[in-house]
């Protein structure tokens, strides 16, 4: 009897229990700038609760002259972040960052550690286009090459917080 208890106790906080992307709220942006605080661009943001298919779905959104969002499909899962593009292809703008800024909502460090996926990606990123604050996550892809053959394939460490 004492082990069920024990067990139906520890099963709901399970539930709410971290270690997942799964059931996350998170927003997704894109930002342009050669000087912190001081943008070029940044998008409409675009908030879901992770699950599923395809979380975003971001295009163009013509509020910016001369800038704009490249089409990307961004789709998480438990401990993974897959960026895919659509048929057009180019070059996106060369500046100090260009790229996706994933912020969670959460009140711990939720992502511990990440890493590009080389398997995966072919996109020409490293590493060290990625860094975190533990609640957001900051991917530039400023200069790179986009285009229906190009991906870019990210497995995180994920901290073990309260949903909130």
């Amino acid at each position: 009897m004492i082990r069920t208890t024990a067990l139906l106790f520890l099963l709901p906080m399970a539930a709410f229990a971290g270690g997942t992307l799964e059931g996350r709220i998170v927003t997704l942006n894109v930002e342009t700038w050669d000087t912190p605080g001081e943008m070029i661009l940044v998008s409409q943001g675009r908030t879901v609760k992770v699950g599923g298919d395809v979380e975003f779905g971001m295009g163009p959104e013509f509020r910016t002259p001369g800038f704009d969002v490249v089409p990307v499909q961004v789709e998480i899962s438990p401990s993974r972040i897959e960026f895919t593009y659509g048929a057009d292809e180019g070059q996106l703008w060369q500046t100090t960052f260009n790229g996706y800024v994933l912020r969670f909502v959460t009140e711990c460090a939720l992502i511990e550690g990440v890493r590009v996926d080389p398997a995966f990606t072919t996109m020409a990123i490293t590493d060290a286009d990625i860094r975190t604050d533990g609640m957001a996550l900051y991917i530039n892809v400023a200069g790179r090459e986009y285009g229906p053959d190009q991906r870019l394939g990210l497995d995180l460490s994920v901290g073990d917080c309260l949903m909130g």
